[in-house]
């Protein structure tokens, strides 16, 4: 079914809007939950604050990749991309990285039908990371991790998780997929708005975004890691410790990208629909399902349930059935901002340090080959978050 009829609505259904048009599966919203009683907006959202001892700065990168055209503007003869990363840096000093422009923040609320809050409130969203801070660390000592979002999503719905990563060392690269949301802004103030999302109701639809995404990480990885490194902090990178995280339509991507390049030696797949096949000889690295209630075994997606039985290596089904669809990324830390509740019955904070936790629980486990017994059983220090077993369709 189409998307486009949920997104009418005012503010009381503006951060379920957020939720269900970011989904990737093409049935029933998931987790949507029940529309939030509006309220008065609290001011601009905080961040939390890292959990790592390092200081974390950020860059933004524009990318060229003249071998193709773009997938959803033909006629455009080059696939553009603007990519932020996170990473340590040598000192907490400098102004603070910005969340999103002033005009990206207004063209955002206004493709989710969401002008009851003021435009510019998500501009001004308060992260922790130092723009264009100088990076720290030894050549080729830090694991990378590519962040892919959520259908419409941008890329920084996921800072919050991004900054916890680079403060405790990884440097990350979130990526916008141009066209497939509602505001990528260019050098020059030139924006791309959400062609895609004309599209979404086509045939394949989510086969095709997946295999797009994984062509975009691709070349991010070539551009990160390559001969001619678009950072210059690149020589810190470990090209043989990669990893990809996405929510939603970002975790079919990261499936997607795994499947299309060895370079990704180990994925998570936060509450997205997956597409890509997987060879008939199974795929051998790592692989975190990271869901909502939504996606328990056996459940109305069924796409885990078809392709855990070809994930030949490490891999857990983790489950979260106070989370929401939106849980994994930074929309409910701006709930307040925007005058509505959270979604899900876990709070914002909660929700953010799940994330955290269990996301780098994995990375330092398959990067870092740090042991991590929060993955091999239920934590009573985690009590929301629920061991799956695929064979008996249960979580405990």
């Amino acid at each position: 079914m189409s998307l486009k009829p949920l997104l009418r609505g005012g503010l009381a259904a503006g951060l379920v809007a957020l939720a269900v048009s970011a989904c990737s599966a093409p049935v029933e919203p998931r987790s949507a939950g029940a529309p939030a009683t509006p309220s008065t907006p609290s001011g601009p959202a905080v961040l939390p604050a890292p959990t790592g001892a390092r200081p974390v700065g950020a860059t933004v990168l524009h990318l060229t990749d003249d071998s193709r055209a773009d997938p959803w503007v033909p006629e455009v003869k080059a696939r553009e991309l603007m990519v932020t990363v996170w990473y340590p840096a040598r000192e907490r000093s400098g102004r603070a990285a910005p969340y999103m422009s002033v005009k990206e923040s207004e063209l955002t609320l206004k493709g989710k039908r969401m002008t009851g809050a003021p435009l510019d409130i998500l501009s001004r969203t308060r992260t922790h990371a130092f723009a264009d801070a100088a990076p720290a660390g030894r050549d080729g000592s830090l694991p990378l991790v590519v962040l892919s979002p959520g259908f419409t999503m941008p890329r920084t719905t996921l800072t919050a998780l991004a900054e916890d990563l680079a403060s405790h060392g990884y440097v990350v690269a979130g990526v916008d997929h141009t066209y497939e949301n509602y505001a990528t802004t260019f050098p020059g103030g030139r924006v791309a708005d959400c062609v895609a999302c004309d599209s979404d109701t086509d045939f394949g639809f989510g086969t095709k975004v997946s295999g797009i995404r994984a062509a975009d990480v691709s070349f991010v990885l070539d551009r990160l890691t390559g001969d001619e490194p678009a950072w210059k902090g690149s020589s810190l990178i470990d090209p043989a410790k990669i990893a990809m995280a996405g929510q939603s339509m970002g975790g079919a991507g990261a499936l997607a990208a795994m499947v299309k390049d060895s370079r990704v030696r180990a994925g998570i797949d936060m509450d997205g629909t997956t597409y890509a096949r997987i060879p008939k000889g199974g795929l051998a690295r790592p692989m975190l399902f990271l869901g909502s209630a939504g996606h328990k075994p056996g459940g109305r997606d069924i796409s885990w349930d078809r392709d855990w039985k070809l994930l030949t290596g490490w891999k857990r089904w983790l489950v979260l059935p106070g989370g929401d669809h939106q849980s994994f990324t930074d929309v409910p830390l701006l709930a307040g901002a925007l005058g509505l509740e959270p979604p899900g019955s876990l709070t914002a904070a909660r929700s953010a340090e799940l994330t955290r936790t269990y996301v780098r629980a994995f990375l330092d486990l398959h990067l870092r080959a740090r042991p991590q017994p929060l993955l091999e059983r239920p934590s009573p220090r985690h009590p929301e978050v629920t061991h799956c077993a695929p064979a008996t369709k249960t979580c405990a």
